[in-house]
């Protein structure tokens, strides 16, 4: 720990000297806490940081349009658009280099990134562990520890492997302590806990619009996770890259705690990225809408990168083609793909490099008499680096289309939002399992004896869809249904759990 004199100078060199304004009022355990949290600090960077966010919040974001362009078609495949042998190809081919294959050898992992609370939903704890209301009460970590199970199964009885996909898991300050306690009074899930690897990214100070460090307390310093961008210097931090290497992960999954349909570990995407020499992929959506509030995954200047719905005009995101589609469709969910050795070349020489964005909130502070104050306007600037800010430095960037309906529907807001919020999540995997049940050849029936139509629909003020619920135990993409359902009617609300999975199978044993 840094002494009080050493604390002060540095403060001093930053233009910061009144971060310790309040030091003569704080008792001796307060000021150890304060000087412990400074230590931690990069208070040789402090200045660097406070100017650069004060410059950025002055700078309007340029428009990019005169500069962009479309993924080329050869940069992109499609679940909607590509050929059903291509897609087979991806997930399939007994050849060293794709989709369940790399599973089976132990060559994948997923990471998710896990910083953020539910604030927007009206919670304070993480995102993982809320329940958007489905008929089993799972929350999100359950389901996708689930998914995790259920893909190892299927690549190990594929290729009578015994494989493991391990689960990195980046928290923050906020958000490690209950994660780690939630996953162990659920006995993590049924998952080996040395193969879930938890690992926090750092905090840094948000400052005013004229580059001064805000004091949340008088002997604390308001901070923030340094956005999902810091993903890649909390590996090095954390030594995360060498476990992948000591545990021959080659290929990593990354994704965002809040979509309740992602595909673990997705071998149709790991396969098509794996066959076209990806060090770095994006899964996308078409945009639903022009000015719909997501980035583009797109090219600037001839560099694969997301371009923010901010930074584009109007009248380019209206643009569209000669069968009336949008030119720049390609919305960024936050789910990729990275080689190992491309985020090791991320770490030793381009982390440095990442761009900042600057994010204008609200921060509880202290004022010059003392007194707490909760704004009721944005005052000050955190700045963020984003995961995707890394896709420049790919030497060889692909994008893989998938349908909105089949793998994305985020929960980013509190019930009576009209998208993104828990009913929105929840009708949106309840849709899918009720298609998937239909495609098994099930008719599924409402609570009146009626047959339920299969839809696509997930909107907040849609009618919701029947009470069919397919454990992830029992099918991780709707495969292995028929033979459980076909020809069967179901009265609905439906749990297809593995208890029942064995009890259909048993009738139909007895049956034959």
């Amino acid at each position: 720990m840094l002494s009080l004199k050493q604390v002060k100078q540095s403060l001093e060199s930053a233009g910061q000297s009144h971060v310790l304004q309040f030091w003569p009022e704080l008792c001796e355990g307060e000021r150890h806490a304060f000087l412990r949290e400074l230590s931690q600090l990069d208070l040789k960077g402090l200045e660097d940081h406070c100017e650069g966010a004060a410059r950025a919040a002055a700078s309007p974001s340029a428009s990019l349009d005169q500069h962009i362009e479309p993924v080329p078609p050869e940069s992109i495949g499609s679940m909607r658009k590509s050929d059903k042998e291509s897609l087979a190809v991806w997930e399939n081919e007994d050849v060293s280099t794709l989709g369940l294959l790399q599973i089976s050898e132990n060559g994948v992992g997923v990471l998710l990134l896990a910083g953020g609370q539910g604030t927007r939903l009206g919670v304070q704890y993480p995102k993982g562990m809320y329940n958007v209301g489905l008929p089993s009460s799972k929350t999100l970590y359950q389901i996708q520890a689930e998914r995790i199970h259920k893909i190892q199964e299927l690549a190990d009885r594929k290729y009578d492997s015994k494989c493991t996909v391990p689960w990195y898991i980046m928290t923050s300050e906020f958000t490690l302590a209950p994660t780690e306690k939630f996953f162990k009074e659920n006995n993590y899930f049924g998952l080996e806990p040395s193969n879930i690897v938890m690992f926090e990214q750092r905090m840094i100070p948000a400052v005013t619009f004229d580059g001064k460090v805000i004091l949340q307390g008088k002997g604390k310093i308001a901070m923030a996770p340094d956005g999902n961008g810091g993903l890649y210097q909390a590996l090095v931090d954390h030594g995360v890259l060498e476990d992948m290497k000591k545990r021959g992960v080659e290929y990593l999954h990354v994704y965002c705690v809040d979509n309740i349909l992602v595909k673990m570990a997705d071998p149709v995407f790991i396969g098509f990225c794996v066959s076209k020499g990806a060090d770095c992929g994006a899964k996308v959506v078409e945009k639903a809408y022009p000015a719909e509030p997501v980035g583009v995954v797109c090219r600037v200047r001839g560099v694969s990168q997301v371009v923010e719905y901010s930074e584009i005009q109007p009248e380019t995101a209206e643009l569209r083609g000669p069968e009336g589609e949008l030119v720049y469709s390609a919305g960024n969910i936050c789910n990729h793909f990275f080689t190992r050795a491309f985020l090791q070349d991320v770490a030793e020489t381009y982390k440095g490099q990442l761009k900042q964005h600057v994010a204008f909130k609200k921060v509880p502070f202290v004022d010059t008499c003392g007194n707490q104050v909760k704004p009721t306007e944005p005052n000050g600037i955190k700045m963020e680096k984003f995961v995707f800010d890394v896709f420049p430095f790919s030497r060889n960037f692909v994008a893989f289309e998938v349908v909105r309906e089949d793998e994305f529907s985020p929960l980013k807001n509190a019930d009576g939002a009209a998208t993104d919020s828990p009913t929105t999540a929840r009708n949106a995997l309840l849709a899918q399992h009720c298609r998937w049940a239909t495609a098994a050849k099930a008719t599924l029936l409402d609570e009146r004896g009626n047959t339920v139509a299969s839809t696509a629909s997930v909107s907040a003020g849609d009618n919701p869809p029947a009470q069919c619920e397919i454990s992830p135990l029992v099918s991780y993409f709707g495969e292995g249904l028929e033979q459980l359902l076909k020809g069967r009617t179901l009265p609905t609300p439906l749990i297809l759990d593995e208890k029942q999975a064995k009890e259909l199978q048993a009738q139909y044993h007895v049956s034959d």
